[in-house]
């Protein structure tokens, strides 16, 4: 079986944003499989793409999955798009795909534009761990629990909510997260009305209530994770280590640290480099200034 299912990324605004390879593998498929043809036909018009498409969204997946499935059998390549962005983050093409994997169809992804890593990318917060969120429940009541299971997570949290909710559901955020959490707000990426701003809750708040645009369009939200709890154990060695340093070698303060607190010797060794590290890289910056 040599056919593929090729999952396109397209554009989330900036058709320039259209990769070279998306726009040959839709002219080279069979069939393009579009969560919206409406909104897709005018993409394919753009780049002069007449390749056929047809209808797969959330209320016709499981009824166009062994029609497609059964034409990816035949031979037939078929790329899966949705209205922008990476399909499946928060649009459908899941279970065409799973379907696919199960039948040992070969599924080639197509990378390309993704909202939420565009946000991520450019709002100032914490990248090395993260967390996509999707869009939170309509219901204040659901969207408040949801949000009491995540305010104690330390790894930055991506969401993406619509224009009629934004308000309400970053005073929700402000209430369960804290004012003072930082927040990075990406809207409209890549459109004419771009906006990306970082603040604390408390401020996006009161700058969506001020200006009605903030409420339109397409929207991300980052928000910072939680602090981390302050290891007891950690900070007392921290503190025995910083005045040891003061009069002795990184080995002779991490060896009578470790006599004294109890710690293997290794790790106060490495922890009395860090901290070694650290107070050379302030002296550097201080003097910088």
């Amino acid at each position: 079986m040599s056919a593929q299912l090729f999952v396109v990324a397209t554009p989330i605004g900036h058709l320039d944003d259209m990769t070279f390879r998306a726009v040959e593998v839709l002219k080279s498929v069979a069939v393009i499989a579009a969560e919206d043809t409406r909104q897709s036909i005018q993409l394919l018009r753009h780049f002069n793409i007449i390749t056929p498409l047809t209808a797969c969204h959330d209320h016709n997946e499981n009824m166009v999955i062994d029609q497609l499935i059964g034409r990816l059998k035949n031979g037939e390549n078929i790329a899966l798009v949705s209205d922008a962005g990476t399909p499946l983050i928060s649009d459908p093409g899941f279970k065409l795909v799973r379907a696919a994997q199960e039948h040992g169809i070969r599924v080639t992804p197509v990378p390309g534009a993704c909202a939420a890593i565009a946000a991520l990318s450019s709002v100032g917060l914490p990248s090395d761990r993260f967390s996509f969120e999707g869009f939170l429940p309509s219901k204040s009541s659901q969207r408040l629990l949801q949000l009491e299971k995540l305010k104690d997570e330390t790894q930055t949290l991506i969401f993406y909510e619509a224009p009629h909710r934004i308000l309400a559901s970053v005073k929700d955020m402000a209430q369960v997260f804290g004012a003072d959490r930082p927040v990075g707000f990406a809207r409209e990426i890549t459109k004419t009305f771009e906006t990306i701003k970082k603040m604390t809750l408390a401020e996006l708040v009161s700058l969506i209530e001020r200006d009605h645009n903030q409420q339109k369009g397409e929207i991300v939200l980052v928000i910072g994770g939680a602090a981390k709890e302050v290891d007891l154990d950690q900070l007392k060695l921290d503190q025995l280590l910083t005045r040891l340093l003061e009069d002795l070698s990184v080995k002779a303060a991490s060896q009578l640290a470790a006599d004294l607190s109890g710690v293997k010797k290794k790790i106060a060794y490495q922890r009395a480099l860090e901290l070694t590290a650290e107070k050379e890289q302030d002296k550097l910056d201080r003097d910088l200034n």
